[in-house]
């Protein structure tokens, strides 16, 4: 090395380098102290690729594969990798397009449409590919070009996505990122080379490819793919229901705005969901049902939700009672707390099971109840709602995370319930290889709800989102499947008008902040959208229960 004139930090020791080493020869200088590989840096508190170089004095922190920044990375590489692969396997002119649609648990399905009949060979062949374009180890390479360049480029490739998406792009420069001869892009940081990424498997699924990736918890082992046939056939539906309207993207979804239409694709989809929860009171009254469980993740709707279920109910000669579990919290004070010390309210522990299973048996056996409502700001929860009293044609609408978990509700009958997933599931990819993950769309939707009725900051809201996740992996997702009934909650429309509320919140969270790398992330992907007011949001929207304004809950 050359003569040393940049002094680096890396865990309090400062180290001198030659200006212009790359973040890569450093990690390979201090991979030997980390448990898993390390894919991305941050320098002087900035997300930088291994491939960057350092050229002033700074601050290094790696990230590896472990870290969510990390894993999100990985799959992106992975991502870029089986892409790679298909169209090396079956050439250009054979395929119409290729898209990343959806994670199903710990797959991602990816559609192949074209003059190829996809099958369990070829899929063999595909993954042989990826593993020899690991071997190679072969480098992302990432440029800068001119936006109208890369719109033109990406037309002829025949990525149609991303040349809509690029229209309506204000900077003038866009990156893109290159293996070997194959162009694409991504948002979001990529691996220094293939080399890193050597767990994965692809299996063939239905009609398309699922690609299986290592989780943050366990970033050397991947496990074997679990189908989620139900959840699957929503998501489907869901996605096909996108396609027809021609709004599967965020450059459609853009293109929609920008003619004016907007208005006539919002009453589609509010009519869609409308369909969707009576055809569900339907199936309820003819099974004659009394319990209905609704649960769901965090921000997916499940008040309003269950409000407009009972809409439909009482068309139907029933009389719903709704009831949120969240109101049956013990006092803040009593709380579980995770192991960084904060309160857990997604454990079902956070629930006073026992004091609701005893006001559901006595509502059921027609006595009078007092149900509590849990107060957010206090922590506390209080008694001043009327009496409840069930009657002959009466149904309980039971709405929280643990709806569809037995233990909450133990010592009811289960001929009586009915149990209903719902969640918002996004059919809305930015293009057709980088995915909206659903977990984005809930955490924006949870943002502008926790800063409007609970007094949250943004900050505040991203520091809990962590926690939120483990609760919903341990407590919601593994019992999604044994629901009779999934609701896709979800608007395809939302992020546009989501982003009027989201942008504020999240350009207050401090610079020094933890949160502030998640906050700049979520701001960038909104500069995606077309924002859009939310005064056109009709007034039983489920979106609604986020930004405000709704006839249905407070």
């Amino acid at each position: 090395m050359g003569e040393a004139n940049i002094m680096i930090t890396i865990d309090e020791t400062k180290k001198a380098y030659e200006n212009g080493v790359t973040y890569n020869q450093i990690a390979k200088e201090h991979q030997s102290d980390y448990e898993h590989d390390i894919i991305a840096v941050f320098s002087n508190g900035k997300l930088t690729e291994l491939s960057k170089t350092a050229k002033t004095d700074c601050t290094v922190s790696f990230v590896t594969t472990a870290d969510d920044i990390g894993h999100k990375t990985y799959v992106r590489g992975l991502t870029m990798l089986l892409l790679k692969a298909v169209y090396a396997q079956f050439g250009r002119d054979n395929l119409k397009k290729v898209a990343v649609e959806y994670a199903i648990g710990n797959g991602y399905y990816c559609d192949i449409e074209g003059t190829i009949a996809l099958t369990e060979e070829n899929v063999k062949q595909i993954e042989q590919k990826m593993r020899e374009f690991v071997e190679e180890d072969i480098p992302f390479e990432k440029s800068s070009i001119n936006t109208e360049d890369a719109v033109e480029m990406f037309k002829n490739y025949g990525m149609y996505d991303k040349e809509k998406l690029f229209r309506y792009r204000r900077a003038s420069r866009v990156n893109v990122y290159s293996l070997g001869h194959f162009e694409d892009y991504y948002y979001g940081a990529m691996p220094y080379s293939t080399g890193i990424l050597k767990y994965f498997k692809l299996e063939h699924y239905e009609d398309g490819i699922v690609l299986v990736a290592p989780n943050k918890k366990e970033p050397e082992k991947v496990s074997e793919f679990i189908p989620s046939p139900k959840l699957f056939h929503v998501f489907k539906e869901s996605n096909e229901w996108g396609k027809k309207v021609d709004v599967d993207t965020v450059g459609a979804l853009n293109d929609m705005i920008a003619s004016g239409n907007l208005n006539e694709l919002i009453l589609t989809q509010e009519a869609l969901h409308e369909k969707k929860i009576a055809a569900i009171a339907e199936d309820i009254y003819k099974k004659n049902k009394r319990l209905i469980m609704i649960a769901g993740p965090s921000s997916s709707g499940k008040t309003t939700f269950s409000y407009r279920l009972s809409v439909q109910l009482r068309t139907l000669g029933l009389k719903p009672h709704p009831i949120a579990v969240d109101d049956y919290f013990v006092n803040r004070v009593d709380t579980p707390r995770d192991e960084n010390g904060k309160y857990n309210y997604e454990c079902l522990e956070a629930i006073d099971v026992k004091q609701f299973n005893d006001d559901m048996l006595k509502l059921l056996n027609g006595e009078s109840v007092q149900v509590p409502t849990y107060n957010f700001i206090t922590g506390c929860r209080e008694y001043n709602k009327p009496f409840k009293k069930l009657g002959e044609n009466d149904v309980l609408v039971i709405e929280g995370i643990h709806g569809l978990n037995d233990k909450l509700s133990y010592a009811l009958s289960g001929d009586d319930k009915y149990r209903i997933y719902i969640s918002a599931l996004t059919q809305l990819n930015i293009d057709e290889h980088n995915r909206i993950p659903t977990t984005d769309g809930r955490l924006i939707r949870r943002i502008v709800r926790d800063a409007r009725g609970r007094g949250a900051s943004a900050e505040r809201t991203i520091s809990m989102w962590n926690s939120v996740r483990r609760g919903e992996d341990e407590n919601i997702f593994p019992f999604q499947e044994k629901a009779d009934a999934m609701f896709n909650s979800a608007l395809v429309y939302e992020l546009a008008i989501l982003k009027q509320y989201a942008e504020p919140l999240l350009f207050s969270v401090p610079k020094e902040s933890e949160a502030y790398i998640e906050a700049k992330r979520l701001l960038k992907f909104l500069d995606y959208f077309l924002g859009v007011s939310g005064e056109i949001v009709p007034t039983n929207s489920i979106l609604r229960e986020f930004i405000g304004g709704s006839v249905l809950v407070d």
